[in-house]
């Protein structure tokens, strides 16, 4: 597995994340209502409300750690930390998804804190 292997899974992981919010949101509110323009913004509350969460945040996630996979990629300077650190943002990020969503707030917290220094460790390696 290589870095870009890597973020193509990561941005598979976050479209199944999609699929899971839009499906919890369908039993919460009316297909009307997701059909409609949500002019009057109704929310999803428990585990749907932190999976979109999650959701969001995957999304912020994603926007860290492609540029820096992708500079790394461009500019050949991957090596056995960058693909590391690529691995264990991964392993977070997977982590992370379903510890969110069922309301484990410390293990979410250690998750999200392994996949963002990963990242870190990313941008130091491009540098």
């Amino acid at each position: 597995m290589t870095e870009i292997t890597i973020l193509i899974a990561y941005g598979l992981l976050v479209m199944v994340t999609i699929l899971l919010q839009v499906l919890g949101a369908m039993t919460q509110l009316s297909m009307g209502y997701l059909m409609s323009a949500r002019d009057d913004n109704r929310g999803t509350t428990g585990m749907v409300a932190r999976i979109e969460r999650a959701l969001n945040n995957s999304i912020v996630a994603m926007t860290l750690f492609a540029p820096a996979v992708l500079i790394l990629v461009i500019t050949e300077q991957t090596n056995p930390t960058t693909l590391l650190a690529a691995q264990v943002f991964m392993i977070a990020r997977i982590i992370y998804l379903p510890v969110y969503a069922i309301g484990v707030p410390a293990v979410r917290t250690l998750a999200w804190l392994a996949g963002f220094l990963a990242t870190a460790v990313l941008y130091f390696q491009a540098l």
